[in-house]
């Protein structure tokens, strides 16, 4: 979108023309998009955020569904798109959005924008050297850019829109402007990849990515049942087997294969069947390089490739070594890594209580964005939550964000930023558990937070008489959202 820029700018690629089979029949299946965007507000939750607008470019995937990128869609209020040689613009609606992959799925009100158009066919993964043709609508002009690029690297890498989530990418060399991104990246007629960031210019120059079509065609498998499951992760750490005194410490043979775990998280797929110091052999009857690469449909890729082309339901078998001995283990993926915390969350609304002018919200990356928290605690619970498993004790961080302030609570300041661990002696797991425990009538409630001395107390009687006040006086239309809290 062309609202934003930062050191992975969300963008499509520009170059110069290109020629390909048939160039009239692929421009008329793509499309402008035009978002009006609106924010989450963190700070004031009960309140909308401010609005935005932006660009970006999808082409047509099926007889009546366009394709483009998550990023482009996201948060949106009202969405249009344009094609070519036509003036009218056609409202649309999101159907499908997968954040963890940077891709979407928009339906057309109006059946007669395909009119003319066709659904543009999936190739595979270009070869390195080859060249590829990038399709969209970048800023500094109104009509369509068609331009070249050289593949220069397949590897995985950490997709900008989530911050989080890692899948295969496709490196070209062209240069980059915003408003390109969700168009097609083509060789002859068939899509290659979807042009969807790169690097700003003060850090390289002519460097783009496209996200490549097994991941595409991933995301557009796992909706065929009208629902996204994302994607799915054995979340497991691995070191290399390099060294050969710890190959043959490990009991290995001198094959280069082999992988040793070093982390099981308790909260994945793989936890109690696989273990801490297994030796990865095989997955899916793939060999595991020594470096953690196994080869896949030609290439070399990372052992993880395997399982990011998995669904919900699907299985995935190990080859392994445990106390030297050969065992054979198949793991189930029968859910998702539960907890997103750790990744930008797009088109939810924040959940938060507020009880007393106190505002109780789940720590998450959005809430760190807004609020800037200086506390170590609340830093150390944030970039640990995953590593150290204290989401076992408590699957949500909840923090005392900020205080509206009234007279009820003109003394807690000290208390902002604190984690909230007990109320009236009840363990505060979730946001949903504080919300019942302040619920619950008690003549006084007495809120302890995590590494605090002493408790804050709220009177009952006090709370009730100050609410119509403070809801008043900061224009409050809900004093909680639960959302889909746990």
């Amino acid at each position: 979108m062309t609202s934003s820029l930062s050191r992975f700018a969300l963008v499509f690629l520009l170059g110069t023309a290109a020629a390909l089979a048939q160039p009239n029949e692929i421009r008329k299946s793509i499309a402008r998009i035009s978002n009006t965007a609106q924010e989450a507000n963190y700070r004031v939750p009960w309140l909308p955020g401010g609005m935005s607008g932006g660009s970006g470019t999808g082409w047509v995937v099926s007889a009546d569904r366009l394709l483009t990128n998550a990023h482009v869609v996201s948060n949106a209020r009202f969405l249009t798109v344009e094609k070519e040689d036509d003036p009218k613009k056609y409202i649309a609606t999101v159907e499908h959005i997968a954040h963890d992959c940077d891709l979407a799925i928009l339906k057309v009100q109006d059946a007669s924008f395909f009119k003319g158009t066709k659904p543009l066919p999936l190739g595979g993964i270009p070869a390195l050297e080859s060249v590829v043709t990038v399709f969209g609508y970048p800023i500094g002009g109104d009509r369509m850019s068609v331009t070249q690029g050289i593949v220069s690297r397949i590897d995985f890498r950490t997709y900008a829109h989530s911050v989080v989530d890692s899948h295969l990418s496709i490196q070209i060399d062209a240069a980059i402007n915003p408003g390109n991104s969700g168009g097609p990246v083509m060789q002859g007629t068939k899509v290659v990849g979807v042009a969807f960031q790169g690097f700003s210019g003060d850090v390289a120059q002519n460097v783009g990515y496209m996200i490549p079509t097994p991941v595409i065609q991933h995301f557009l498998d796992d909706i065929k049942d009208g629902h996204y499951d994302r994607y799915m992760d054995l979340s497991i750490g691995i070191a290399n087997t390099l060294n050969p005194a710890m190959r043959k410490a490990l009991g290995l043979k001198d094959d280069d294969r082999g992988v040793i775990v070093t982390s099981v998280q308790s909260a994945g797929v793989c936890a109690g069947q696989v273990l801490v110091g297994d030796v990865l052999l095989t997955i899916d009857g793939l060999d595991i390089a020594s470096d953690g690469m196994v080869k896949l449909e030609g290439e070399r890729v990372l052992m993880s490739e395997v399982a990011e082309r998995k669904f919900l339901g699907d299985k995935v078998k190990f080859a392994l070594l445990r106390d030297k001995k050969p065992v054979e283990v198949t793991v189930t993926f029968d859910r998702p890594w539960p907890f997103t915390m750790l990744s930008n969350t797009y088109d939810t609304q924040p959940q938060y209580v507020l009880f007393g002018g106190l505002l109780f919200q789940p720590l998450s990356r959005n809430l760190l964005a807004a609020y800037q928290f200086t506390s170590d605690r609340i830093n150390f619970h944030y970039d640990f939550f995953i590593s150290k498993e204290l989401y076992k004790e408590r699957p949500e961080i909840v923090v005392l964000s900020a205080l509206l302030p009234d007279p009820l609570n003109t003394y807690l300041g000290e208390f902002q930023q604190g984690i909230v661990d007990e109320v009236n002696d009840r363990k505060i797991r979730t946001l949903k558990n504080l919300a019942e425990a302040l619920e619950a009538k008690a003549e006084f409630y007495v809120i302890k937070f995590v590494g605090h001395g002493r408790p804050l107390v709220l009177e009952r009687t006090a709370v009730e008489a100050a609410r119509e006040r403070i809801g008043k006086r900061y224009n409050v239309l809900a004093e909680q959202n639960l959302g889909s809290a746990r």
